[in-house]
């Protein structure tokens, strides 16, 4: 919590947005049981989980570890120049079928 937060004028933290969500029966009563073995409410858990499984989400489309051999071979596959594909040309010079 920043200053900026939490002043003499503001003692508290600003409110939470609410995120609403629909489970079937049995994904509640799986996510309860989760919970509470972790010992965490129900919205702990979720807003625990939810978040780990978004930060790997992101971190997949942008960080992925390469041994120097791979890193080598990435970079030398990205300096060449793109090879000439005919077949590639003609499906893209084709009308779609919803035009």
């Amino acid at each position: 919590m920043t200053a900026k937060n939490l002043s003499a004028n503001n003692p508290r933290p600003p409110k939470a947005v609410r995120i609403g969500l629909r489970a079937t029966p049995a994904q509640e009563a799986l996510i309860r049981r989760a919970a509470a073995r972790a010992r965490k409410s129900v919205t702990e858990f979720i807003l625990d989980s939810t978040c780990v499984a978004a930060e790997q989400a992101l971190l997949e489309q942008c960080y992925f570890p390469l041994d120097s051999k791979a890193w080598k071979a990435f970079n030398a596959a990205l300096d060449r120049s793109p090879k000439r594909k005919p077949e590639l040309k003609r499906l893209l010079a084709a009308k779609a079928p919803w035009d």
